[in-house]
């Protein structure tokens, strides 16, 4: 399952991103394989670390959180940037899959809430840090390129951490109401 998502994600970033004439592509597609490759491969690394052997499905996972957190920057960064995005990721989706499973005790068998959830919000702030600046103009009514906070730009990682903070808030709020106790 995790190879047919990791296929189909190259369809949803290269694809769905830009048009198919803009050369942008090449590098969306690139940044959105170097992420996945990081992410698989650090979450490997650190379970193995950790526990003493290689987890298959902390892998797979660690690929996920590398597509996830990669999908919001992926035309904006450069390429170390992105491997240094799904490297973090790939850490962070094992941390937070044993905080969720161990601390909250929230029963996730997949780790859904840590590839899609953490490792989305970790995406989206990823942007606001990383972005080189070098693409962008007009998206969003920009006036200029995406700039993050790494390339002189606060803003947008201010902007980021907003929508994050926001969404967590709206969708936090919804998925604990409770309309039979209300």
């Amino acid at each position: 399952g995790t190879f047919i998502l990791a296929f189909g994600w190259f369809g949803f970033n290269a694809g769905s991103t830009l048009a198919g004439s803009d050369l942008q592509i090449g590098v969306i597609a690139t940044n959105t394989m170097l992420a996945s490759a990081a992410g698989a491969v650090a979450a490997m690394a650190y379970v193995w670390i950790r526990y003493g052997k290689p987890d298959p499905s902390m892998l797979a996972n660690g690929m996920l959180a590398g597509l996830v957190a990669i999908t919001a920057p992926c035309a904006f960064v450069t390429a170390p940037a992105a491997v240094l995005i799904g490297a973090i990721a790939g850490v962070l989706v094992v941390v937070s899959v044993y905080f969720f499973e161990r601390t909250a005790k929230i029963d996730d068998p997949v780790g859904a809430i840590s590839v899609h959830g953490v490792n989305g919000l970790w995406g989206v702030n990823a942007l606001g840090l990383f972005a080189n600046g070098s693409y962008g103009a007009g998206f969003n009514g920009v006036d200029g390129n995406v700039t993050g906070f790494f390339s002189g730009d606060p803003g947008q990682l201010v902007a980021e951490f907003i929508g994050g903070l926001t969404n967590l808030v709206a969708v936090g709020g919804l998925a604990g109401y409770d309309r039979d106790r209300a």
